[in-house]
């Protein structure tokens, strides 16, 4: 039976009378690509931060490879193995695609010259080989999506929390982003991602959690998920479950 690498466990953050996240648990299994999805303000991102260490919860524990790091800051989970990119992507402008993804390989190699190295390993992987002596700011949006892959990837993570890396890109982008995702999985490092693109999760994900209202509605296979009728609610509001099945059966 696979093993968990982390587990968010009955999660709560609240922001003054708002709760973002209520009870929330959703465990990641290793070497999977687990989809987390649901409307926006669902509360996707505040519990990927949770995850991350960028928020602290209210209640409820984190968990990874079985150990509490509840208390622990980001750089220190960071270190553990785990990594994530953002939805606002922000590569040091000033430096070179190479330079920006050896920050992050800067964790693992504390020499300059281990560090480009590895930067330069990481881009081709991503696909940005062709593209390590521009400068970072003259990016396309495809381009700096994948630089923020990257430079979470340069970590040598073996969680990676991506959170909406596909949004903004077109479909001709999507397609040539899934492959990359994928191939990541396959060299060893768990997937978490949020993502908006339901094709694209559902052709990824091996499993998938649907939060809504801060709270996890349904969770199961990308074909379970898809045909749960609370799911088709959050998304489509109330009574289209029944309304779709009445349309079905017309």
């Amino acid at each position: 039976m696979a093993e968990l690498i982390a587990e968010a466990m009955g999660v709560t953050v609240r922001f003054g009378g708002l709760v973002a996240v209520n009870d929330a648990s959703v465990p990641v299994t290793e070497g999977r690509i687990v989809g987390l999805i649901g409307p926006n303000g669902a509360g996707k991102t505040t519990l990927f931060a949770t995850i991350a260490g960028f928020q602290k919860p209210n209640a409820g524990r984190i968990r990874f490879r079985g150990k509490d790091i509840t208390a622990l800051a980001p750089h220190r989970r960071a270190a553990l193995g785990i990594a994530r990119t953002f939805q606002i992507v922000q590569p040091f402008a000033g430096l070179s695609v190479r330079e920006n993804i050896a920050v992050g390989a800067h964790l693992r190699h504390a020499g300059r010259a281990e560090a480009l190295a590895a930067a330069d390993a990481v881009a081709d992987r991503v696909g940005l080989s062709a593209l390590l002596n521009l400068p970072a700011a003259s990016l396309t949006v495809a381009g700096r999506k994948r630089l923020e892959l990257a430079r979470a990837l340069a970590t040598e993570p073996q969680l990676l929390l991506l959170d909406e890396v596909l949004a903004g890109l077109n479909p001709s982008e999507v397609r040539d982003v899934i492959p990359v995702i994928r191939a990541i999985r396959d060299g060893g490092v768990t997937v978490l991602m949020i993502e908006h693109v339901m094709q694209a999760v559902m052709a990824l994900a091996d499993e998938i959690h649907v939060l809504s209202e801060g709270r996890i509605i349904a969770r199961g296979s990308p074909d379970a998920v898809a045909r749960d009728p609370a799911v088709v609610e959050a998304y489509l509001g109330h009574g289209a479950a029944a309304r779709l099945q009445g349309n079905a059966h017309a």
